[in-house]
């Protein structure tokens, strides 16, 4: 199971310059909660957010992540 920083890296290779908080929601590494914030998100609706989020998650989002509470903003 991913840790928070095996998260937060995934999600920092894909949006460089984004304010990335994530935590485990119960300690058990597949439940996490994250926000990204980045200007990457400029023009794009809240499903397109979120699909670049998952995209950058890649394989972790077909199993080691059970559930992700994700909020996103763009600068």
């Amino acid at each position: 199971m991913p840790s928070p920083e095996v998260v937060r890296s995934r999600l920092l290779t894909a949006f460089p310059e984004a304010k990335i908080e994530v935590t485990d929601l119960t300690g058990t590494q597949d439940h996490f909660q994250a926000l990204v914030v980045t200007a990457a998100f400029d023009g794009k609706s809240r499903v397109e957010q979120h699909k670049m989020v998952y995209a950058a998650l890649g394989e972790l989002m077909d199993g080691p992540i059970h559930a992700l509470a994700l909020t996103t903003r763009a600068t």
